[in-house]
């Protein structure tokens, strides 16, 4: 998909706009050129769905009419410093400076990676930009260095902001320990502190800061517990009149008024009503809520069912999930941490034998799809008749996804139930100014 249209070569551009090309490659066009442009790319991924299903992968069918509805792009309510949550990098910049705060320019591979500040992104709030502007005023005054590669030493990682719609911020330091003791650590963590809250960091008004010390490059609360160093250990961002506690890892959509469009859509494919355009369905039955995070989704559809079981692997998320449920006063949620490939059979045993009431279910998964299982789960279960399926990325591992709702009944793949159809597609703008869309699937049978 081309990204812009006259984009002028890069070895003109000045470094900002290398930057804006990468993480925000729209940047030049209208926002309605920009909506056009992911309303075609939608329509091609789905097309591509709709050759898997007549068995012609390879086939070509009118371009961009897939056989079932696809509706105009949802425009974001937000178009600019919409993100509530970006993580800066530390590297080498322009002028060499190891302890340079911002975005990479260049790859590892090719061995030119230069960091960029961000203070010209048009996704960015000014609260973030403030928060990697004093980190790399911090880091430039401390006596560590920054740790660009781990086999080579080093010690100051990556930050991370996060706000919420008041304004209320978190920042999170990540932290390569290498041989330090503890106490030296400790002194370290110490100096963070007072930068932030008595130093020239005090303009950034933190109301919390983390501080995670890892030799990994990415890992859980778990294997590396986040340790709160100043402040309140969650901040709170309100959806759809509901209020939801954020963690320090805890996954939130990172555009909180193009996040309330969502929802609404999934709550409207989920149980329609006849306030929503001609459903008749009346409130009441389950939903089965798949790799439901902290809750969002089941939460906010809460009214219209008797019961809500939402799955997902991340025991902190469901610890968030339970007690934003609690938070908001919503009795008719239940929350279980494991993998859904195991949970979802034993939900789904429950459930036909307690009966009563439609049964639909959202699955929301990470770029990499859902497991097999719960798919074969899903599609074995003949009570569901409607699943809505969000999805980040439907031309990735989703399209497989897809492909097993609704290929005919496959008994080597233990895909007996009927199978699905696609019905509508909804395309979300959660990411103004970029390429990325979210889209919002119907199947039913």
């Amino acid at each position: 998909m081309k990204s812009q249209k006259n984009s002028p070569r890069s070895d003109h551009l000045s470094w900002e706009e290398r930057l804006a090309d990468v993480v925000t490659p729209l940047w030049r066009l209208s926002y309605e050129e920009q909506l056009e442009i992911k309303q075609k790319h939608q329509q091609r991924i789905l097309s591509q769905l709709a050759r898997h299903l007549t068995g012609d992968p390879q086939g070509s069918p009118v371009r961009g009419k897939p056989p079932f509805p696809v509706l105009p792009v949802l425009p974001s309510p937000v178009r600019d410093g919409y993100r509530n949550k970006s993580t800066f990098s530390v590297n080498r910049g322009v002028d060499g400076n190891p302890k340079t705060v911002g975005f990479y320019v260049g790859t590892a591979r090719k061995g030119d990676i230069v960091c960029v500040n961000g203070d010209h992104l048009l996704n960015m709030p000014e609260k973030h930009k403030l928060v990697a502007r004093c980190y790399q005023d911090f880091l430039r005054l401390s006596p560590l260095e920054p740790c660009l590669l781990f086999h080579s030493g080093g010690h100051w990682r990556e930050v991370t902001a996060r706000t919420n719609a008041e304004g209320h911020t978190m920042a999170i330091v990540y932290f390569h320990p290498q041989g330090l003791t503890r106490e030296e650590v400790a002194a370290h963590k110490a100096d963070l502190v007072e930068y932030f809250t008595l130093g020239p960091g005090s303009v950034c008004q933190l109301d919390s800061l983390y501080f995670q010390e890892s030799g990994m490059t990415r890992c859980t609360h778990e294997e590396s517990p986040y340790r709160l160093l100043h402040g309140q250990p969650h901040i709170y961002e309100e959806v759809l009149g509901y209020k939801f506690r954020i963690s320090a890892d805890a996954f939130f959509q990172v555009n909180r008024a193009a996040a309330e469009v969502l929802y609404t859509t999934v709550r409207h494919l989920c149980f329609p009503t006849p306030e929503d355009g001609g459903g008749t369905t009346k409130p009441g039955g389950t939903l089965l809520d798949v790799c439901c995070g902290t809750g969002a989704i089941g939460i906010t559809i809460s009214p219209r069912v008797d019961r809500i079981i939402g799955i997902e692997l991340i025991e902190q998320a469901v610890e968030d999930a339970r007690h934003n449920a609690a938070l908001n006063k919503v009795l008719n949620c239940e929350f279980v941490a494991g993998k859904a490939e195991v949970v979802l059979p034993a939900a789904m045993s429950q459930l036909s034998a307690a009966g009563g009431g439609p049964l639909a279910a959202v699955v929301n998964p990470a770029r990499a799809g859902l497991h097999h299982r719960v798919v074969r789960a899903l599609r074995n279960q003949p009570a569901i008749r409607r699943l809505v399926y969000v999805s980040c990325k439907p031309d990735g591992e989703a399209m497989r996804n897809f492909r097993e709702l609704c290929c005919a009944p496959d008994p080597r793949k233990k895909l007996w139930g009927d199978a699905f159809s696609p019905t509508l597609a909804v395309p979300v703008d959660m990411f103004p100014h970029t390429p990325h869309c979210e889209v919002v699937l119907l199947f039913e049978r």
